[in-house]
């Protein structure tokens, strides 16, 4: 049974949308996440994790039985590969990285679409998890229609290519950009700007291009207080802390207590 994309769905009607990063390859963190009923959806950030195809398939399982859908977030080298397997294994969106150039939108755009003259994609039918009860042609194709299609803007050169960027995200279907500061610095050779206010001015041009070319942006924050200042500047789509961090916090929190509390032994 395919699992509707309820991500889709949101962002069709205008919503705004809320996410949480997971690196563990452990199924019971999206189970977990979907349990809350507070997100919308997880995302898995494939390219910072160790992973095979079965770990996809038993994510995305975990995921549909807590009613959460996945995005995958994977390495731009084999982007192609991981893509087409993670959605073949049920995952609902994508977030494609490295974007420099407008041709890089497009070849996106390919590995996600549909093969067939009107999509111009190279996604075949992949019988995979969408046809463990059959193979239903229109369902896989609405599915597969369906896809939360979304990109990174975190290169030097891509903030000199925005406007074609966003222009063909546009014509091709991209729901979100995500700011990405830290590859941004990175890739001027200033890896501490994202630490900086020097990086506001780069990050307000992402915003502000994103919403003029009608493709909405989304950012990344660790706490719900960062959040008023990007919603001042017509943000509505956020995701929220990572799951290493959120545990390492948590041990220390309860950790330090615990000294505290020993130290009066």
């Amino acid at each position: 049974m395919i699992m509707a994309n309820s991500l889709r769905q949101k962002l069709d009607d205008g919503a705004a949308t809320l996410g949480t990063h997971f690196l563990s390859s452990d199924p019971d963190i999206p189970e977990i996440i979907g349990d809350t009923g507070l997100f919308d959806y997880g995302e898995y950030c494939a390219e910072y994790s160790a992973f095979d195809m079965q770990t996809l398939y038993h994510l995305a399982r975990a995921g549909q039985c807590a009613n959460l859908p996945l995005m995958l977030k994977p390495d731009q080298e084999s982007q192609g590969f991981w893509t087409q397997a993670a959605l073949g294994a049920g995952f609902k969106a994508v977030l494609f990285t490295d974007i420099r150039t407008a041709e890089d939108v497009v070849e996106c755009h390919r590995i996600i679409a549909a093969d067939m003259p009107s999509k111009g994609g190279n996604m075949g039918v992949k019988l995979r998890r969408p046809a463990l009860t059959g193979y239903q042609p229109d369902n896989y194709l609405d599915n597969l229609n369906a896809t939360v299609f979304t990109i990174m803007i975190e290169k030097n050169v891509a903030l000199d290519n925005i406007d074609a960027i966003l222009e063909m995200a546009k014509a091709k279907g991209v729901a979100m950009t995500q700011w990405g500061p830290a590859d941004f610095g990175f890739s001027r050779g200033e890896p501490s700007l994202m630490h900086t206010d020097g990086i506001r001015p780069f990050e307000e041009q992402v915003i502000k291009k994103s919403i003029e070319f009608g493709v909405a942006p989304r950012i990344e924050i660790a706490e719900p207080e960062q959040a008023k200042r990007y919603i001042d500047l017509g943000v509505r789509h956020f995701c929220i802390g990572w799951d290493r961090f959120i545990l390492q916090a948590g041990l220390a929190r309860i950790g330090e207590g615990m000294r505290k509390v020993l130290e009066t032994v």
